[in-house]
C-alpha cells in the first residue's frame, strides 16, 4: 500500500462499538416515548399534565445539550456513553416506581438529560472515528438508526404491556436496552485505540477526522483540561457560525419536528379516522427510513448542500401545499400525497445536522462545539410544536402550515448563504 492510498477502515469494529449501542438505545427510547403520557394518566394526571410530563424528555435533552460537551470532553466518548446509559437506567427505575405524576416527571427528565449525554458522546465518537470520505454516509446511517429504533421500540413496548398487563412495564424495555448498550461498550474494542472498557481520556491515539488514518494527538491531562475547559471559549470563538449556520440548524430541527405535529393534526382536520391516519403516517415513516443511506451518498458525492437544500425546500413546499389544499374536495388525497412527499424530503436530509456539526467541529476538541451545535437544532425542534399550536389556536392550522413553509424558505436561504462560507469546497 502506498502512502497516498487510504488506510484500511475497520467497518465491523465501528458497527459494533458505535452503531450497535446506538441502535439499542434508540429502540429503548422508542419504546417509552409513546407510553409516557399513558403512564402519567394512569397515575392520575390530567391531559395537560400528562402532556407536560411527556415533553420533559425533550426538555431534558435540550437542557443537557451544552453541559454534556464538558462531560464528554472530561471523561471521553465511550465512558460518557456507558455512564449515560447507567444514569438513564436510574431515571427509568424512578419511572417504574413512581407513585404520582411528579415523581414520574423527575424520572422522565433524568432520562432526557442522560439521552443528551449519550447522543453527544456518540456524535463526537463518530466524528473522530469515521474518515471524512465516508462521514456523511456513516452519520446519515446513524440517523437511520434513530428511525429504526423509533419504529421497532413501540412494537416491543406493546408486546411487553400485553404480556404483563401493566403500562409501566414498558420502561423495562429501555432498562434492558441501556444495560445491553453498556455491556457492548465495555466488551468491544475501540477501533481507534484498541482498548476495551473504561479508560482515562487523552491517553491514546485518536483519529484525525480530516484524514483516513488514525494519528496521534497530544496525550495526558493537558489535552483533557483543554477540552473540558474549552466550552465557553469554543462558543465565543465560534459564535458567528453558531449564530449563522446554527440558526439554519434550528430551522431544520423546527421543520422536522413540525412535520410530526402537523400531519396528525391535519389528518384530524380532514376527517380521517385514527386507523387510517396511523397507516398513512406509518407508510410515510417507512419512506423516510428507507432513504437514510441515500442521503449520505448524496452528501459524500455532491456535498452537504445537495442534501440540505432539497430537504428544506421540499418540506417548505409540502407545508405550502397543505395550507393550499385544506379547502379542496380532494383534500384527503392531497394529505396522503403531501405526507409521502414530506417523508421523501425529510429522508433526503437524513443525518444532515450531525454531518454539518462534525464538519464544523474543531478537530482537537469536538465535544463542546457539538454540544452547542446540537442545542441549536434541539431548540428549533422544541419550539416548532409550540409555534404550530399557538398559530392554530389564534388563526387556523392552514395558516400555521403556511408559517412553517415560510420558515423553511428562510432556512434554505441561510444554508445557501453560509454553508459555502464555513465549509471547505469539497464538503459544500
Amino acid at each position: 500500500m502506498t502512502p497516498s492510498d487510504p488506510s484500511p477502515f475497520d467497518v465491523r469494529a465501528v458497527l459494533l462499538s458505535g452503531f450497535l449501542p446506538a441502535t439499542l438505545f434508540a429502540i429503548g427510547e422508542g419504546a417509552i416515548i409513546p407510553i409516557i403520557p399513558i403512564a402519567a394518566d394512569s397515575l392520575g394526571a390530567g391531559l395537560a399534565l400528562a402532556g407536560f410530563v411527556a415533553s420533559l424528555i425533550l426538555v431534558g435533552e435540550l437542557i443537557g445539550d451544552v453541559p454534556s460537551g464538558v462531560v464528554v470532553a472530561r471523561i471521553g466518548e465511550r465512558n460518557a456513553m456507558i455512564g449515560a446509559a447507567l444514569v438513564s437506567v436510574v431515571g427509568l427505575l424512578v419511572c417504574t416506581a413512581a407513585p404520582n405524576p411528579l415523581v414520574l416527571a423527575l424520572g422522565v427528565f433524568l432520562v432526557g438529560l442522560s439521552t443528551a449525554v449519550f447522543a453527544l458522546a456518540r456524535h463526537a465518537y463518530m466524528t473522530t472515528a469515521i474518515p471524512v470520505r465516508i462521514r456523511a454516509r456513516a452519520l446519515s446511517s446513524l440517523g437511520g438508526v434513530f428511525r429504526f429504533g423509533y419504529f421497532v421500540g413501540p412494537f416491543l413496548a406493546a408486546g411487553v404491556i400485553h404480556l404483563t398487563g401493566t403500562t409501566a412495564s414498558a420502561f423495562w424495555v429501555h432498562v434492558v436496552c441501556c444495560l445491553l448498550a453498556a455491556v457492548v461498550l465495555l466488551v468491544v474494542r475501540d477501533p481507534a485505540t484498541g482498548v476495551r472498557g473504561l479508560r482515562r481520556p487523552g491517553r491514546a491515539s485518536r483519529p484525525d477526522p480530516g484524514s483516513s488514518a488514525p494519528v496521534a494527538t497530544d496525550t495526558g491531562a493537558v489535552l483533557v483540561q483543554q477540552e473540558s475547559h474549552g466550552l465557553f471559549r469554543t462558543i465565543r470563538e465560534y459564535h458567528r457560525v453558531l449564530v449563522r449556520l446554527g440558526s439554519g440548524a434550528a430551522l431544520i430541527g423546527a421543520m422536522r419536528a413540525g412535520r410530526q405535529v402537523i400531519l396528525p393534526l391535519w389528518a384530524v382536520s380532514v376527517g380521517l379516522d385514527d386507523s387510517t391516519a396511523a397507516l398513512v403516517i406509518g407508510v410515510a415513516g417507512a419512506i423516510d427510513f428507507a432513504l437514510f443511506y441515500t442521503s449520505g451518498q448524496i452528501m459524500d458525492r455532491w456535498g452537504r448542500l445537495a442534501s440540505a437544500l432539497p430537504c428544506m425546500l421540499g418540506l417548505s413546499i409540502c407545508y405550502f401545499l397543505l395550507a393550499w389544499s385544506g379547502h379542496l374536495d380532494a383534500r384527503v388525497g392531497w394529505f396522503v400525497a403531501v405526507a409521502m412527499a414530506m417523508s421523501l424530503a425529510n429522508g433526503v436530509g437524513s443525518g444532515i445536522l450531525m454531518t454539518l456539526g462534525a464538519d464544523l467541529a474543531p478537530r482537537g476538541a469536538p465535544a463542546p462545539f457539538l454540544g452547542a451545535w446540537r442545542f441549536t437544532g434541539d431548540l428549533g425542534s422544541a419550539a416548532a410544536p409550540l409555534l404550530i399550536s399557538g398559530v392554530t389556536a389564534v388563526a387556523s392550522i392552514a395558516i400555521a402550515s403556511g408559517v412553517m413553509g415560510v420558515l423553511g424558505l428562510v432556512g434554505a436561504g441561510i444554508l445557501l448563504r453560509y454553508v459555502p462560507r464555513y465549509l471547505p469546497r469539497t464538503l459544500r
